[in-house]
């Protein structure tokens, strides 16, 4: 046998152990769901909360409980019901993978909360760091273009921390397009990649 056959053979296993760890749990039609969360929710934001920095913290943090609801319930469901451990271990894994990036926005917001509110616009740009953090974090698991999803969230964070200006009105599509469209694109790549026939 040459090497060079050895090596393809080599490359050929490892690409067919890669597509067995990719993880599935995230679907998209669950991503698209949280995707129209935002949508609506930077539609619907109430005119009083654009001005009060609080309100406007305490409304973005429901919301993002409300699609991390909608994102995790078919997770959950397949965790407990279909999973065997290995699958088990892997959804343990890669989730534990985007957490840290969404406790570092988290614990960023409470404390901007506490020692400053006027710099409450500036939150909207940290969140997509910290979520595209997370996303990044978990692209091993996930299908190659999980990456741009990523950098998508870098870009537009980094945009919105450059574009913010503290003690103006706070801006719902700031928050809302941002988390629309990143989570659009997460569930085109899912679908894409893992889904389509």
């Amino acid at each position: 046998m040459d090497l060079t056959r050895a090596l393809d053979d080599i490359a050929e296993i490892h690409r067919q152990i890669a597509k067995a760890e990719v993880f599935r749990g995230y679907r998209s039609v669950p991503m698209a769901g949280s995707a129209a969360i935002g949508a609506l929710a930077a539609w619907l934001q109430p005119e009083g909360v654009s001005r009060d920095p609080l309100g406007f913290v305490s409304y973005w943090a429901v919301i993002a409980g409300c699609a991390a609801l909608v994102g995790a319930v078919e997770i959950v469901y397949n965790y407990a019901v279909h999973e065997d451990s290995a699958a088990r271990r892997r959804t343990r894994r890669v989730i534990g993978q985007v957490l840290p990036g969404i406790g570092a926005g988290a614990l960023v917001t409470a404390a901007v909360v506490r020692f400053d509110p006027a710099l409450v616009a500036l939150l909207p740009g940290v969140w997509a760091l910290c979520f595209g953090v997370g996303v990044f974090a978990s692209r091993l698991y996930l299908p190659r273009a999980t990456g741009w999803v990523a950098l998508y969230y870098y870009a537009a964070g980094a945009v919105l921390l450059w574009t913010a200006r503290p003690g103006a009105p706070l801006n719902a599509w700031s928050v809302g397009v941002t988390f629309a469209v990143g989570q659009l694109l997460a569930a085109g790549v899912l679908w894409w990649n893992l889904e389509r026939q």
